[in-house]
């Protein structure tokens, strides 16, 4: 079968196409002046803000609570007179955020960490209510207080520091590339001269242009795109966050991902900075998960295999 019969098998069965795009792209809010989307055959480096330790949040203070018994005043007892969690996230990234063809329910790593936390405040894990939003309104969605909290393979960073708190990592990506099953490419320094697709304006797109021997950066809309252009033979390769990548590779037997991580993208949940105490509790929950193995399970059963040592918290 070639890759574009494989596209269609996909599409047949009802899996998405439409994957998000990349944790590394910016979503600043409204107003906030941005670097111009990059043109498509000179991807350009964008200088970093390396003006704090974006690993580093708010340290929890005390024990957590217990459920149904928020402490009054808080933010988690207005989360707990509502009702529900109100949890922002993707419907298109498989393995951490995407809907279930069967079920039509919204699955994955992202969506079982706001589990946790609605199992913290409520002792329910699911008085959660999913609001799907587009991968550009992560930090607005957050910041205008339309979601409580944001899970969606969102890089915590220095720029968005200065406008929403994250919670402490909770998974470390980092860029790879996706290649076909019977490419001898083991690494993006091996596909020099051929086209790497990337979503357009995404810093998934300008490290590309950063590797040498330099490979063809494509620039597309989206990254599902870029999978289609793959499945159709119009581009030898795809690079962004190797979560995103896990999931493409997952929708298409013909591809795998090869190579070490050459970025750093560390996860964070994304908080409204004006609950600062509801980022302390879900750092808590995070600090319990971490040590009572239910941030391990969680990774082997979405992700597969003996999980990884979780990130270690750090804190301000």
């Amino acid at each position: 079968m070639t890759r574009t019969r494989a596209a269609l098998a996909i599409a047949a069965a009802g899996l998405s196409l439409a994957l998000t795009a990349c944790a590394g792209d910016a979503s600043p809010l409204p107003g906030r002046s941005t670097a111009p989307a990059p043109d498509a055959s000179t991807p350009t480096a964008i200088a970093p803000d390396t003006s704090c330790n974006p690993r580093a949040s708010r340290r929890p203070s005390g024990a957590l609570p217990q459920p149904g018994k928020m402490p009054a005043g808080s933010y988690m007892a207005e989360i707990q007179k509502k009702g529900r969690l109100v949890l922002g996230t993707s419907q298109d990234t498989l393995l951490f955020s995407s809907r279930n063809p069967l079920s039509g329910q919204v699955e994955g790593f992202d969506v079982d960490m706001g589990r946790q936390i609605a199992a913290a405040i409520f002792g329910d894990p699911n008085k959660l209510q999913i609001k799907v939003i587009s991968y550009d309104k992560r930090v607005s969605s957050a910041v205008d207080g339309s979601v409580d909290v944001v899970a969606d393979t969102m890089t915590a960073n220095c720029a968005r520091w200065k406008d929403v708190d994250f919670s402490s990592i909770y998974y470390e990506a980092g860029q790879k590339v996706l290649v076909s099953t019977d490419s001898k490419a083991t690494r993006i320094e091996d596909l020099g001269g051929k086209k790497v697709c990337a979503a357009a304006g995404s810093t998934s797109y300008v490290n590309i242009g950063l590797v040498k021997p330099k490979p063809v950066a494509v620039a597309l809309p989206s990254f599902g795109d870029c999978l289609v252009a793959f499945q159709q033979n119009e581009v030898d390769a795809i690079s962004t966050d190797d979560t995103i990548l896990a999931g493409m590779a997952a929708q298409d037997p013909y591809a795998k991902v090869v190579g070490k991580k050459f970025t750093e993208e560390p996860y964070g949940m994304a908080i409204s900075p004006k609950h600062p105490e509801f980022t302390q509790f879900v750092n808590a929950v995070l600090e319990k998960n971490r040590a009572n193995g239910t941030w391990a399970a969680t990774y082997s059963k979405w992700l597969g295999g003996t999980a990884p040592q979780p990130p270690a918290a750090q804190y301000k």
